[in-house]
């Protein structure tokens, strides 16, 4: 199972709506990166509202995008992240201190607007 990656104007808009595995989040890890490459897209939204729960692979991932999207050009904002998803990560030693978040979706693409126009 792979998750839906869209593009709005010069963003990539994720929302992982399914639980995800190793293999899922690997694949994810590669489509995205991939499509960075295919659309030089500046900036990407991440949304975890429906992921409750990462164990330390998929936070290690998480953590892994965040720079390889770095080192493409674009940077990275996550939306809707879980309570319990945001302790897993602190206790796993996963600081995403430069990482901007934002509390849904559209504040996300706002954030991510703000960020791009910093640079």
């Amino acid at each position: 199972m792979r998750v839906p990656i869209l593009k709005l104007h010069n963003y990539l808009l994720v929302s992982i709506q399914i639980e995800l595995d190793d293999q899922t989040a690997m694949q994810f890890q590669e489509d995205l990166l991939s499509k960075i490459h295919e659309t030089g897209a500046t900036g990407v939204v991440i949304d975890l509202t429906s992921v409750e729960v990462v164990d330390s692979f998929i936070a290690k991932v998480f953590g892994d995008v965040v720079s390889m999207a770095d080192l493409m050009g674009a940077k990275v904002v996550f939306t809707g992240i879980q309570p319990a998803v945001s302790m897993t990560l602190i206790e796993l030693g996963i600081y995403l201190k430069e990482v901007p978040t934002a509390l849904d979706l559209e504040q996300g693409i706002i954030k991510l607007r703000q960020e791009l126009e910093e640079k």
